[in-house]
């Protein structure tokens, strides 16, 4: 793929041994610019990790290479075709968290059902818990100043979200419980050290998203929480892996003792939040007052990929086929792979 962006010469593939070449590529929000005259060339091969802290370009200049953003300057080659794995999905808000579990169970007792999958998980005491309580940091933030009060105020706005994101679900939510639809919002789709920099600025007048950038943006720029996740949405993360992978023998070995290893980091993160949180500063850049919070906002659940697990994701998918980010209807249970669950009581 060879993209042509404002001012480059013409396109034209990657040469040869070449899987990217990037030529004074520059990207401006507004009056800030958040890429400046970038060169970088990757031969075939070769493995290449982007450091930088937040804010510093390293998604914005991803998406340019994806193809994702026409509104660079410069010259972006990409040999090959290319793939993109997004960031980050939920439950129903107006349900407390056992009718979300047993919401489509075919079963003659759904509700006992439900109760026992929310047992077997170590669950059990969230039972009558609204959503909210499981946010983890997820919030709609506006201004210090701003004159959006509820979020019916926030009709006919510009607010910024990450497509597809699990903060685009809770804005959904949100919108559909104030009587609203995403069409009567001004969506601006940014991720989020992007959005970041525009709601600094004032280029956006909400903006949608997760721990720790709420945090980072409650420090950083007064921001009020219009709306947080109670009552809206209860975040997963999942592990992604290709079927080639899980279909080979040693490769598949090799990502069950990775989940192994993720697990056991979990567990750690939990039972020592404050060495976490110093790690995780040391490793993002973030200001260790921002981490801190935010690890204290959440902490892990490693789950199986359980009825309930994909009976909340498969509301996120209908949730956005609905709306239309996701443009064709999803099953998220055929896309769903069993095989390490019989390790999670082991951590």
């Amino acid at each position: 793929m060879a993209a042509r962006l404002p001012g480059a010469v013409g396109p034209a593939p990657a040469t040869a041994g070449t899987a990217v070449k990037v030529r004074h590529l520059t990207r401006r929000f507004g009056e800030r610019t958040v890429l400046d005259g970038v060169d970088l060339e990757i031969a075939q091969g070769e493995f290449v990790a982007l450091l930088g802290r937040s804010g510093s370009g390293k998604s914005t200049l991803l998406r340019v290479l994806a193809g994702l953003d026409p509104g660079a300057e410069g010259r972006a080659e990409v040999g090959g075709t290319v793939a993109v794995a997004f960031q980050e999905p939920r439950l129903i808000p107006w349900k407390r968290v056992l009718a979300n579990v047993a919401l489509g169970l075919r079963v003659p007792d759904p509700r006992a059902a439900a109760l026992a999958a929310l047992e077997e998980v170590g669950l059990g005491g969230l039972r009558d818990a609204w959503p909210l309580t499981l946010s983890g940091g997820q919030a709609v933030l506006v201004p210090p100043d701003s004159p959006i009060k509820t979020p019916a105020d926030l009709r006919g706005k510009r607010v910024a979200v990450a497509k597809g994101s699990s903060a685009n679900f809770h804005l959904l939510a949100v919108l559909r419980k104030a009587g609203l639809s995403f069409t009567d919002i001004q969506p601006q789709y940014l991720q989020p050290p992007d959005a970041l920099a525009a709601f600094s600025e004032g280029k956006i007048d909400a903006w949608a998203i997760w721990d720790p950038y709420t945090a980072q943006a409650e420090a950083q720029t007064k921001a009020r929480i219009l709306v947080d996740g109670d009552g809206y949405v209860n975040g997963f993360e999942f592990q992604i892996a290709g079927k080639d992978a899980l279909a080979d023998t040693a490769r598949s070995a090799a990502l069950g003792d990775w989940v192994a290893r993720i697990r056991r980091a979990h567990s750690w993160a939990n039972d020592h939040s404050d060495e976490w949180a110093k790690v995780y500063s040391r490793l993002t850049g973030l200001d260790p007052a921002v981490v801190g919070v935010s690890v204290k906002r959440s902490s892990y659940k490693d789950l199986k990929l359980a009825g309930d697990v994909v009976t909340r994701e498969q509301l996120v998918a209908d949730a956005f086929n609905e709306a239309k980010p996701v443009p064709v209807p999803v099953t998220i249970a055929d896309i769903i792979d069993t095989r390490f669950d019989a390790t999670v009581e082991n951590t």
